[in-house]
């Protein structure tokens, strides 16, 4: 322990024995210390795992994911705040199970990026257990109502809108979604926006997909054979999907097919095309969201409203002119 945090083992005696002599810096940094080594602390410093927080996010192979726990943990950091990372694996710990564990370590707050409380139809009482216990919570990008917790999400209406006037204003007449599940609230927020802007929408012209490169491959295919020349997907994964699927059918991208992604995740700029998409401010809703939470944990009222984020369109090379009937 002395050597991972650069004191002498008498310094860190001092700070488990609840000691004087020590500077609050050094004595947060062995408690953090303890912690990250899986040691538990003394009862009479268990108060101190308030400094904990979980971060829950739903997966690591999409990229936005890692980037907002980059952004997060590094401002909870900056508040002398230690994140606790809690990524769910397919078959391996669930949502609920995370919640529990963090619990039990008397966690001061959680942040979720990502999860069940943005499918309608998943179980969400382990969102209630952390209601009740009265533990500090955001949710980042839109939720389900009646939770009663803040969020901070990427405005979803702006985001299809800033998307399908690009498609419309490069000719496109047949644009067409490539959605998740429908029980998910960000992609019923992508729906409810595109059918306002192009005042009907066909439902054939709408897929649903599990988010990976695979269900955006599956999705894509079907609106191709419908004869939809733009496609608008609702994250790069996604998007890199239909383009394979693009090319797979003999079309080019973005010569016949043209596709746009959302989240503008790291390295859209060096696929082939690099990809047209829709960037979320990963950096101010992460920010945002840890500046909620700090205000909740010094015990100030934060209503349980939702902050909305303008994206911004980034076109690159994966749109173009519509092709000639």
């Amino acid at each position: 322990m002395a050597k991972k945090v650069g004191v002498s083992e008498a310094t860190v005696s001092r700070v488990l024995n609840g000691k004087p002599g020590v500077s609050e810096a050094t004595r947060q940094a062995v408690l953090s210390a303890l912690d990250v080594l899986g040691y538990e602390r003394p009862t009479q410093l268990r108060g101190d795992r308030a400094r904990l927080v979980g971060l829950v996010l739903p997966e690591l192979q999409n990229p936005i994911f890692p980037a907002f726990a980059e952004v997060i943990g590094g401002a909870l950091a900056q508040r002398g705040l230690t994140p606790v990372l809690c990524t769910q694996t397919k078959g391996g710990v669930s949502e609920a199970d995370y919640v529990a564990l963090l619990l039990q370590q008397q966690v001061s707050g959680v942040v979720f990026a990502g999860g069940l409380y943005a499918q309608a139809d998943a179980p969400h009482d382990h969102y209630r257990q952390l209601a009740e216990r009265n533990i500090p919570v955001v949710l980042v990008n839109a939720a389900i109502e009646h939770l009663g917790f803040p969020g901070v999400s990427c405005d979803d209406a702006v985001a299809v809108e800033q998307a399908w006037r690009h498609l419309a204003s490069l000719g496109h007449e047949r644009i067409g979604l490539v959605l998740g599940p429908g029980d998910h609230m960000p992609s019923a927020r992508k729906l409810a926006a595109a059918r306002a802007i192009a005042g009907h929408l066909p439902e054939e012209f709408v897929a649903r997909a599990i988010f990976s490169i695979e269900g955006g491959h599956a999705a894509a295919s079907r609106l191709i054979d419908r004869g939809v020349t733009g496609i608008i997907c609702a994250s790069d994964p996604l998007a890199l999907g239909a383009i394979r699927a693009a090319r797979r059918k003999g079309f080019g991208v973005p010569s016949q097919v043209s596709v746009v992604g959302y989240d503008d995740s790291a390295f859209m700029n060096c696929t082939e095309p690099p990809l047209t998409t829709v960037r979320q401010p990963i950096e101010a809703m992460g920010r945002a969201a840890v500046e909620v939470l700090n205000a909740r944990i010094g015990g100030a009222a934060v209503p349980a409203e939702e902050l909305l984020f303008e994206p911004e369109l980034v076109v690159r090379g994966s749109t173009a002119q519509a092709p000639r009937a």
